[in-house]
């Protein structure tokens, strides 16, 4: 059984005039190994009844997911690719929140890592690899080309 019938069971037995010893006894009876333990049964029996009448989780607190929208995390990607240089910190002052949901945006969502004080996606093909490792030796090149000149 999932969460929110045993909770409606055990509403229903309370409704019904049942003590929490006795609620755990029918459910050991009935569930065997997947009957709620006792501490649950007695914790439920009171919220109902003290007229609680949702048997549902109640909300939490905490980062909320919408965060995580597709628009916000389009944002957070454009501010980056525009200057990859940007530190969580700096991207979090932007968008109005804690280092930490961004951090997470970045690498989990976008799936990027900081690499040499840029954000670059984690997985390189072979040709993005080899090009960042030949492009400050053509740069070399060209400084010493420039100053020949």
């Amino acid at each position: 059984m999932e969460k929110n019938e045993i909770r409606a069971v055990i509403k229903y037995f309370v409704k019904e005039g049942m003590k929490a010893k006795e609620i755990h006894a029918d459910f050991q009876n009935t569930l065997r190994d997947s009957a709620p333990s006792y501490s649950t049964v007695a914790k439920w029996t009171s919220e109902f009844k003290f007229g609680r009448e949702s048997s549902g989780d109640d909300p939490r607190s905490g980062l909320s997911k919408s965060a995580t929208t597709p628009e916000f995390i389009a944002k957070v990607h454009k501010k980056v690719i525009d200057d990859r240089r940007l530190k969580v910190c700096e991207v979090a002052e932007v968008a109005g929140m804690s280092s930490e949901w961004i951090y997470h945006i970045l690498t989990k969502e976008l799936g990027m890592k900081k690499l040499s004080a840029r954000w670059v996606l984690r997985l390189l093909t072979l040709d993005h690899k080899r090009t960042r490792l030949e492009m400050p030796e053509q740069n070399q090149a060209n400084k010493i080309f420039c100053a020949g000149l």
